[in-house]
């Protein structure tokens, strides 16, 4: 249940946290031109995130560090069937068809989160959410260039985009299992980060990280990429789960692509489409049907 009093400062979280994922590219950009995949960026993600929780838990509060072995299912589920899982997922999407397919396909998520949060969490489909999550689709569909654009889908391609669709709605809601359980937000964004950083050094090592951490601006964008783009929003993120429901965190989040946009408008010189600004407009209704839903 949404705690009314507060939902108006979750919203904000949530709207502020979608902003700084906005910003990701302009890390990723920076850190592809040291030599970084985009695996590795999840792996710099993960790692810095990890690492400043941990010697902030250590610094605050040691006793957030302390976890229910029975609880263990849900951080597993934010770190492993989320992080790790959704950029997978996404990352090999990618090179089955065009970003904005495989964008759109990711932004399947709210979708996912609106059913599972019904089902799990008896979260109504009002008309209201129903046409935020309508015009938020469709929104980035048209920011991304989706409708303008040849596009060449496979079945296995959905499938896989779909699946990034579902990873990334995970976190909302295996945090909402451990929210319920008492866990605050530091103590779910750091097991959820230290088990994906884990999983993805096991996977694929760590040698061009510790060659691009030897450059000190390289370092410089992965502590900023870390801080900036990943443990912020998502303590920010999560945050605003307490007070409100999975499916309209998930729509007010939606503003991470208009963000994006406007940056490759501002900084990048990218030259905005009819289409582009239709959706930029038709995310921010969607986000405002979210806000009253």
């Amino acid at each position: 249940m949404e705690q009314k009093g507060n939902s108006a400062c979750g919203a904000a979280c949530v709207a502020l946290a979608g902003i700084l994922w906005g910003i990701l590219g302009l890390f990723v950009r920076a850190l592809g031109d040291s030599g970084l995949t985009p695996f590795d960026v999840v792996g710099v993600r993960a790692l810095v995130a990890a690492g400043v929780l941990l010697l902030f838990l250590l610094a605050t509060d040691r006793r957030a560090l302390l976890v229910r072995p029975r609880d263990l299912w849900c951080f597993l589920g934010t770190g492993l069937c989320s992080i790790v899982f959704f950029n997978y997922c996404y990352f090999t999407a990618v090179r089955m068809m065009s970003l904005a397919s495989a964008a759109v396909l990711l932004y399947t998520a709210p979708a996912f989160v609106m059913l599972l949060s019904s089902a799990l969490f008896g979260e109504r489909l009002t008309r209201r959410r129903l046409a935020a999550l309508l015009c938020t689709f469709l929104g980035c569909a048209s920011v991304t260039g989706v409708f303008g654009a040849q596009q060449s889908l496979t079945p296995a391609g959905v499938l896989i985009g779909l699946g990034a669709g579902l990873g990334y709605a995970l976190y909302t809601i295996f945090s909402r299992y451990a929210i319920a359980r008492g866990y605050q937000a530091p103590t779910i964004t750091f097991y959820t980060f230290l088990i994906a950083a884990l999983c993805v050094c096991l996977a694929d090592g760590t040698a061009r990280l510790r060659a691009a951490a030897a450059v000190p601006e390289a370092l410089a964008l992965m502590l900023a990429l870390g801080l900036v783009s990943t443990v912020a929003p998502f303590l920010l993120y999560t945050i605003g789960l307490r007070s409100l429901s999975g499916a309209r965190a998930s729509i007010i989040a939606s503003i991470e692509p208009v963000t994006a946009a406007l940056i490759g408008i501002a900084l990048y010189g990218e030259q905005p489409g009819i289409g582009t600004l239709l959706g930029l407009l038709l995310v921010l209704l969607g986000i405002f049907f979210a806000r009253k839903a």
